[in-house]
């Protein structure tokens, strides 16, 4: 992985605000010892005393929403309005966690008849904390993919060091003193400003004791293949291309309008995003205009303004890659129905008009890549059979959205869908109750949930045997 510059570039101007040198050797090191120091503290807390500390860093960035909400904006660009909407979805997931975790990690108690026979009188399954948990965290939800680990990860026991993207510095240390301030031990979680080469050897020390990533496919094999030469254990939320398939049933007027949500929000930039639309003959036209007409009527602009419904891309190179996937598709006879262009009265910063092609063929690079921005690709289908093959044929396998009112049809989607999940009748959303994860190119292990919050303990078996 290239390191690159950690600075704070605002992505509606195109304009370097704030740089930070990266930590030195010494400096690593002293917060490796000082999460180890923290670990052996913070794993003997009671759950009680780990809800409190929560329960306060969610009151205290509840407290900073608006501060934090113009930070990320400033970072990577996301309209206002869904920066506020993000950090409060932080708030109600750290108090989730804190509220459930308890109850998510409760010893676990076989039938004594079921043990017997291995000569146990009883026996009992505990969940205790593995140790310091390495994070490798994304830009385009630089709380949310953060607080989303954080929190079960804290609940459990363990102590986190975040190796946060580049370009959101000041989130990332937002993010130490949050939970600072809310009284953790001192080391229990901890930022490292590094570029991404200095993650290996991090990752090789031996205090720590496995770790997570969300980013792209090729982060993910290079974090896995050292945590596997390390014997470490990784969850991996990787790259998603989901498919949003539209049957005969569906109510065409909510389609589109979630559709164009499902596609843009945070411009585009989310893995679990709408991509590739796929939609039943007998209904793609009237579909298509729908949904072509509201994804141009979406306003691009400032994403300070509250009007704004799609801000800049992330990144200069963000908008390089997308716009190639889809030169490549109109040069080789893709139809722009809307967008495939930079807005012409944007000459600052990295905006992309929101964008639907249709007449994709599988020579196409983007019928097999993610678009990482606010494009869309459309795709006629004759029956349900054509959908599903055509919704699997992508390497990922992130989540999936399917509208149909057809029990059968969704029984059909829920059992051949190749995604980590299926949502019928709405869009893809990440709940702190739900698991969350993928498979294939997608990445394995889960977040969320009691699910996600056991990936990273120790599942232990107490085996009592005769007293006399």
């Amino acid at each position: 992985m290239a390191n690159t510059a950690i600075a704070t570039v605002n992505p509606a101007t195109g304009e370097t605000l704030k740089t930070f040198d990266a930590l030195n050797a010494g400096e690593i090191e002293d917060r490796l010892v000082r999460a180890d120091q923290a670990f052996q503290i913070h794993r003997g807390t009671s759950f009680a005393r780990r809800a409190e500390l929560l329960h306060r860093a969610a009151d205290l960035l509840e407290a900073d929403q608006e501060g934090v909400a113009r930070t990320l904006t400033t970072e990577m660009g996301k309209p206002l309005v869904q920066a506020r909407a993000e950090a409060a979805k932080c708030v109600k997931a750290m108090r989730w966690y804190a509220d459930h975790a308890e109850a998510l990690l409760a010893d676990e108690r076989p039938d004594p008849a079921d043990v017997r026979d291995s000569g146990a009188v009883r026996a009992v399954v505990r969940y205790r904390p593995l140790g310091t948990l390495l994070a490798v965290m994304p830009w385009n939800f630089p709380l949310w993919q953060v607080v989303r680990f954080a929190a079960p990860a804290l609940m459990a026991g363990n102590t986190g060091l975040l190796k946060h993207a580049s370009n959101v510095p000041q989130t990332a240390l937002y993010l130490e003193e949050l939970f600072r301030r809310a009284g953790y031990p001192d080391g229990c979680f901890q930022t490292l400003l590094i570029g991404s080469g200095a993650v290996e050897e991090v990752l090789r020390d031996p205090r720590i004791a496995a770790a997570t990533l969300t980013g792209s496919e090729p982060a993910g094999r290079s974090v896995a293949a050292v945590a596997g030469d390390e014997i470490k254990k990784t969850v991996l939320e990787l790259g998603g291309s989901d498919p949003y398939v539209v049957l005969p049933s569906a109510d065409l007027d909510k389609a589109a309008r979630v559709g164009v949500t499902a596609r843009v929000q945070n411009n585009g930039q989310s893995c679990i995003a709408a991509k590739r639309f796929i939609v039943h003959e007998d209904v793609h036209d009237a579909f298509a205009e729908r949904f072509t007409a509201g994804m141009a009527a979406l306003t691009v602009g400032d994403p300070m303004d509250e009007a704004t419904d799609i801000g800049p891309l992330a990144s200069e190179q963000g908008r390089s890659d997308l716009e190639e996937l889809v030169d490549d598709a109109v040069h080789q006879g893709a139809r722009a129905l809307c967008g495939g262009r930079r807005p012409p009265d944007h000459r600052a910063g990295w905006f992309y008009e929101p964008t639907v092609l249709a007449g994709i063929a599988p020579s196409m690079r983007i019928h097999h890549e993610e678009a990482f921005g606010p494009v869309a690709t459309l795709y006629r289908v004759a029956d349900l059979d054509e959908a599903i093959e055509l919704a699997n044929d992508t390497p990922f396998g992130l989540s999936s959205n399917a509208w149909t009112r057809d029990a059968v049809e969704q029984e059909r989607l829920a059992r051949d869908l190749q995604a980590g999940g299926v949502y019928f009748n709405g869009m893809t959303a990440s709940h702190p109750g739900m698991p969350f994860g993928g498979a294939k190119r997608s990445g394995y292990g889960r977040e969320l949930s009691g699910h996600g919050m056991r990936e990273f303990c120790n599942m232990t078996t107490l085996w009592y045997g005769p007293e006399e």
